[in-house]
């Protein structure tokens, strides 16, 4: 698997891609980020907060996130936690209505490709650079 520098990525909002999570320790390359590349053919470039009824909509169409499979290095997931989910997959749940909310400067911005903005862009849960804007 070749190794791509996420230099060279950006996110949705056309800027840098921050980190979507380590605690699990997510994305294709498993390195926190969403990083892709043509050896990631699941696309896994949204940013996800994982709620329970993602995950339930997730394990019902064939697609268990919740399940720990050590043998993988994987804990399960649980609500609250952030995963580079794959874009298709994300799609699927938003248009059963069983979206998660996404942190749009940790998507990629090949998700794209596979999701419309608007579609993540209604389901973001970034903070904004000024969070005392929230309080106004």
């Amino acid at each position: 698997m070749a190794r791509v520098s996420r230099d060279d990525q950006r996110n949705v909002l056309g800027g840098e891609l921050d980190v979507c999570g380590m605690e699990p320790l997510t994305g294709f390359y498993r390195d926190g980020y969403t990083t892709t590349s043509a050896d990631d053919f699941g696309s896994h470039t949204v940013c996800a907060v994982v709620t329970a009824e993602f995950l339930e909509h997730q394990k019902a169409v064939g697609n268990d996130l919740s399940t720990p499979l050590p043998q993988y290095g994987f804990p399960g997931l649980k609500p609250g936690d952030r995963w580079a989910v794959c874009a298709g997959r994300w799609l699927q749940s938003y248009e059963a209505g069983a979206a998660a909310p996404v942190v749009l400067r940790a998507t990629n911005a090949a998700a794209l490709d596979h999701v419309p903005r608007e579609a993540l862009e209604e389901f973001a849960a970034d903070v904004p650079d000024d969070p005392g804007a929230l309080l106004s």
